[in-house]
């Protein structure tokens, strides 16, 4: 009983710290870094019959080149829903429309803009290490209530020593994400 109790609670530790870092990648895939990325459009919500749904999912988004956009609604009465929603969004895209389908052009990134999103990038970064001290902190109480419910204290220690070596090493893994994300941002 007492170290499949440590080994749960280091193993639901660690899925909780893995889960902020992959939120953390998933949402810095959507800040544009001056490159055509169709990524920055899958949290830009449009009005579907009523239903905020992600722009991804009511038309198919492409990058032809490394400097514009395409984006083919699926059904051509949602094109003004779409370019309002780019609008509102405040990405800093101008769409421009055809009657067929919405092009993107992507302007370059101002010195301004890319040290707020470079700020942007390192909040969510400071929001994956709360989330993986939350995760930490999860993982010593689970252990202190195993340890009064009868598990050895050095076996509880060990379980905690184990979630603070993972701690360490999700909070590496997060402070290399941003830097390489907050590199991309700034090479112009």
């Amino acid at each position: 009983m007492d170290i499949t109790k440590q080994k749960e609670a280091i193993e639901t530790a660690k899925e909780n710290m893995a889960k902020a870092l992959l939120y953390l990648e998933e949402e810095l895939k959507t800040y544009r870094a001056g490159k055509a990325n169709p990524a920055v459009f899958n949290n830009v919500m449009v009005d579907y019959y009523g239903n905020p749904t992600p722009i991804p999912q009511v038309a198919s988004v492409t990058s032809p080149d490394a400097k514009s956009m395409l984006i083919q609604p699926w059904e051509k009465n949602m094109i003004p829903a779409i370019e309002k929603a780019i609008m509102v969004a405040n990405l800093g895209f101008t769409p421009q429309n055809n009657g067929e389908h919405i092009r993107i052009n992507v302007p370059p990134l101002t010195e301004e803009r890319r040290k707020d999103l470079v700020k942007r990038v390192k909040a969510e970064g400071e929001n994956a290490k709360i989330s993986v001290r939350n995760a930490r902190r999860d993982g010593f109480e689970a252990l202190k209530k195993y340890q009064k419910d009868g598990l050895a204290e050095d076996i509880a220690k060990d379980g905690e020593a184990a979630i603070q070596k993972e701690t360490d090493s999700y909070n590496k893994k997060i402070e290399e994400v941003i830097a390489a994300k907050e590199k991309d941002i700034m090479t112009v």
